[in-house]
């Protein structure tokens, strides 16, 4: 059973704790409101301010889990926040670990100050939880994908569009890297897993795929300079560094090139025609 009360008076309590710098907003000079507005919490959980504004008047119907979820995310809730507001509104929250795409704040608050640069959250399973304008101007929108094509190494193997954007001579090793990848999470996760589920679907749709898994290959770890063929302008070599959240199996990838190369202009270049994409 939903506790109204309660809800209203955890989600006002979490909104006056956020700083706008804290989620990526500028503050302003006339700011007055003690933490973030009510439109700026709904803007960032992606839903109306009349339907958040009415949850924390203690009105409206009871949010989905779909809509808690946004709302975790939004006010950048730890996990055991993120557990204790699911109850308040009358559910059982989502599991943990490998399965949860629940970013944590202290990953977020470091996403969220990449806005000029190439950069991305993604699961263990390749799946783009976040994406910085940068990040979409770089690989393309990846969020938008659903069901098993959310994973990287899924379209790997089963749309060729995916290969675009990557060196020619880099897709050997990366057919490698995908299938060694997955068949270690196999292994971790186990035959119930969705890895598993992922790893069922590519041995009944891809040749190249089932070439790749018969090799048992285990370990084999991405390049950390990885070689991009952009559309607009052209190839670019930029070195990923990588954040691991253990706990929720996620990772932060930042995308960066030496200064004074011409992958350095090249990725300025692409920092102007990606704001005007967005204009």
């Amino acid at each position: 059973m939903i506790d109204r009360a309660g809800l209203a008076e955890f989600l006002r309590s979490r909104r006056a704790a956020l700083q706008p710098e804290d989620v990526g907003l500028p503050r302003g000079p006339r700011r007055r409101t003690d933490g973030l507005r009510r439109e700026e919490v709904a803007s960032l959980c992606h839903m109306s301010t009349d339907y958040y504004s009415r949850l924390e008047r203690e009105r409206g119907p009871q949010p989905s889990s779909q809509m808690l979820s946004s709302i975790a995310q939004g006010l950048h809730l730890s996990l055991d926040e993120r557990d204790h507001l699911f109850r308040l509104a009358g559910h059982n929250p989502p599991a943990r670990g490998g399965v949860s795409e629940h970013i944590s704040p202290g990953l977020l608050r470091i996403f969220d100050r990449l806005n000029d640069t190439p950069a991305e959250i993604v699961t263990e399973l390749g799946e783009t939880l976040r994406q910085t304008p940068m990040g979409v101007a770089l690989t393309g929108d990846t969020t938008r994908y659903t069901g098993p094509e959310r994973s990287s190494g899924y379209r790997w193997f089963t749309l060729p569009a995916a290969r675009e954007r990557h060196a020619p001579e880099e897709h050997a090793f990366l057919t490698r890297m995908y299938a060694s990848g997955l068949r270690q999470l196999v292994t971790l996760r186990g035959p119930d897993s969705r890895a598993a589920h992922l790893a069922d679907l590519l041995l009944a749709s891809s040749e190249e795929f089932r070439r790749a898994w018969d090799q048992h290959e285990i370990g084999i770890r991405p390049h950390e300079v990885k070689r991009f063929v952009h559309p607009e302008v052209g190839p670019l070599e930029l070195t990923c560094q990588r954040l691991v959240d253990p706990g929720q199996a996620h990772s932060l990838m930042v995308y960066t090139a030496i200064p004074g190369t011409e992958s350095h202009e090249k990725l300025q270049m692409l920092a102007v025609i990606g704001s005007q994409a967005l204009r």
